[in-house]
């Protein structure tokens, strides 16, 4: 003689049965790999995007008139030493096509006459890419202190640590409002 709970448990099982057979026959292991696949790889690109390293808090804005960023005068250069790749084909944060950013940098703390801030900048060199005969070379090393390191100094080609060794330009980064 069966009990309620045999008969729940044999519905249960057969209803399971049923779904799990229905399901197979819709959607195969290989879709199934694919979708697990997909999952994987996008959390594999996500990993490599850019981050804001701020944590939030804001982020400095430019205004209008701060100053001209092809001119070695540029609030933002204080400690640049090299080309501008403003001047070169690219901005005052992405190398010109064909160039790709050094994989370590430099910083300075510079004064922005326009908001009346002290902003820490962050220096790449742009590397892989030949001279450019209209380049703007500046050489300011406001507040600098006598190399007693040199992978704390500008005066070194930062673009050691690429595959592509060549200078081409130097981008300059805001990465935070100095307190």
């Amino acid at each position: 003689m069966l009990t309620i709970f045999d008969k729940i448990g044999r519905l249960l099982d057969s209803s399971v049965e049923q779904s799990a057979r229905s399901s197979a026959r819709l959607h195969g292991r290989r879709s199934a790999l694919a979708k697990i696949g997909g999952f994987v790889a996008g959390g594999l690109v996500i990993s490599v995007l850019p981050f804001d390293r701020a944590w939030g808090s804001p982020t400095p804005v430019e205004k209008e008139g701060d100053g001209d960023d092809t001119s070695c005068d540029y609030w933002r250069y204080c400690a640049l030493d090299g080309n501008l790749c403003t001047t070169m084909g690219g901005s005052t944060t992405s190398c010109p096509v064909g160039a790709e950013a050094s994989e370590v940098s430099w910083v300075g703390t510079c004064h922005n006459p326009g908001d009346e801030r002290d902003y820490l900048v962050s220096y790449y060199d742009c590397c892989g890419k030949t001279g450019y005969s209209e380049a703007q070379f500046c050489l300011r090393s406001e507040g600098e202190r006598p190399a007693y390191s040199m992978g704390l100094h500008n005066d070194i080609n930062w673009c050691m640590a690429n595959a592509n060794k060549g200078y081409h330009c130097t981008v300059a980064l805001i990465v935070g409002v100095a307190e």
